[in-house]
C-alpha cells in the first residue's frame, strides 16, 4: 500500500515536503503517509485499561500491532495517570527492562503488513526518570519519548550520545502531578514558545534537528478547548519542520465531547481525530487499536 494522499491534500501543510526522522543510523522518510506508533503498556492502571504487567503478553501484543501496520512500538512501564503513586525507578526498569531485552527477537519473525511500512519497526520508551532513560538507551531504543518535557539538557545529551531520536511533549510541571489548573490565554502560542526554547536546548546538547519529534501533549495541562484548539490548529507546528505527533488516542477529550466514560468506548472519536489530524499534517499516530488506523487510513487514500 502506498498512501500518498498526504501530499496532494490542500490542508496539508506540509506540501511536497517530506519529513526525515533519523534514530540509530537509520533514516525513516515520512511523506507517503503518517507513522502509527503502538502502544504497549506494561502496567495495570493505564487509563485506558489495556495494559498488563506481563512481558510476554507484552510481546504478543507488539507483534501483533506490527502485523497489523505499527511502524513505531511505544513501551511504558508506567501509568502517566496523576491520581495513581509514582513506581520506583527499579520497578519500571523491570517491567520494560526485559521487554526491550527480547524485543528485536520476537519481531523478527513478524510479518510486515504493506511494503511502506517501517521495519523492523522503531522502539520507543516513554519514560521520564534519568535513570531508566540510560538504561533504555543502553539497551537500545530508537526513540525517546519523554513525558518529563525536557527540563534541561540531560535526555538530549543522552538521546545525542547514544545516536537515538527524542520526542519532546509539551507540559508543565513534573510528571505524576495533576496539572489540571493550568490555562493559557493562547495555547498555540504557548506551543510555540515552548518548542522555540525546546528546540534550541535539544541543539545545544549535540542533537541534530532530524532526529527530534514534538508532540503537543492532549490531555497534559491543558483544557477541552485547549486540546480541540490544537487539533483544529495542528498544521501551525509545521513551521518547526520536526514530525509531528498526534497522541488523541482514546483521550479525556474524546470522551468529553461524546459523553463517553470508558475510554474503550471512544476508538470511533479516536478515528475521526485521527483523520482530521492526518489532514492538518500529523506525521506520527499514535494509538491503541493499530488495525482500525491502518484500515482509516487506506479508506482515506482511496478518496482523496
Amino acid at each position: 500500500m502506498t498512501l500518498e494522499f498526504a501530499n496532494r491534500l490542500e490542508k496539508n501543510p506540509s506540501g511536497d515536503k517530506e519529513n526525515i526522522l533519523r534514530a540509530r543510523g537509520r533514516t525513516v522518510r515520512i511523506g507517503r503517509r503518517p507513522l502509527l506508533m503502538g502502544i504497549v503498556n506494561i502496567n495495570a492502571d493505564s487509563f485506558s485499561g489495556d495494559g498488563r504487567v506481563d512481558v510476554e503478553w507484552a510481546l504478543r501484543r507488539a507483534a501483533e500491532m506490527v502485523e497489523a501496520g505499527a511502524d513505531l512500538i511505544d513501551v511504558g512501564g508506567e501509568s502517566a495517570r496523576t491520581n495513581r503513586p509514582p513506581i520506583s525507578e527499579e520497578e519500571e526498569w523491570a517491567r520494560i527492562g526485559p521487554f526491550l531485552e527480547a524485543f528485536s527477537r520476537r519481531i523478527s519473525s513478524v510479518r510486515r503488513r504493506d511494503p511502506g511500512q517501517v521495519f523492523p519497526p522503531l522502539l520507543s520508551v516513554n519514560t521520564w526518570r534519568t535513570g531508566v532513560v540510560r538504561r533504555a538507551l543502553g539497551a537500545g531504543c530508537d526513540l525517546l519519548n519523554d513525558m518529563s518535557a525536557l527540563p534541561d539538557v540531560t535526555h538530549a545529551r543522552l538521546c545525542a550520545e547514544h545516536g537515538a531520536a527524542l520526542l519532546v511533549m509539551h507540559s508543565q510541571g513534573e510528571p505524576k502531578v495533576p496539572h489540571t489548573h493550568v490555562e493559557y490565554r493562547d495555547v498555540l502560542a504557548e506551543l510555540d514558545a515552548f518548542f522555540s526554547a525546546k528546540i534550541a536546548l535539544a541543539l545545544s546538547a549535540g542533537l541534530p534537528a532530524d532526529a527530534l519529534v514534538l508532540d503537543p501533549g492532549l490531555d497534559f495541562a491543558k483544557q477541552t478547548g485547549d486540546n480541540l484548539r490544537i487539533l483544529r490548529e495542528l498544521s501551525r507546528l509545521a513551521r518547526f519542520g520536526c514530525p509531528i505527533l498526534l497522541p488523541i488516542s482514546r483521550k479525556g477529550t474524546i470522551g468529553r465531547v461524546l459523553g463517553i466514560e470508558n475510554p474503550a468506548d471512544r476508538d470511533a472519536g479516536t478515528i475521526a481525530c485521527l483523520v482530521a489530524g492526518t489532514l492538518r499534517g500529523a506525521a506520527i499516530l499514535r494509538v491503541h487499536q493499530v488495525d482500525a488506523a491502518w484500515l482509516a487510513l487506506r479508506a482515506l487514500e482511496a478518496v482523496s
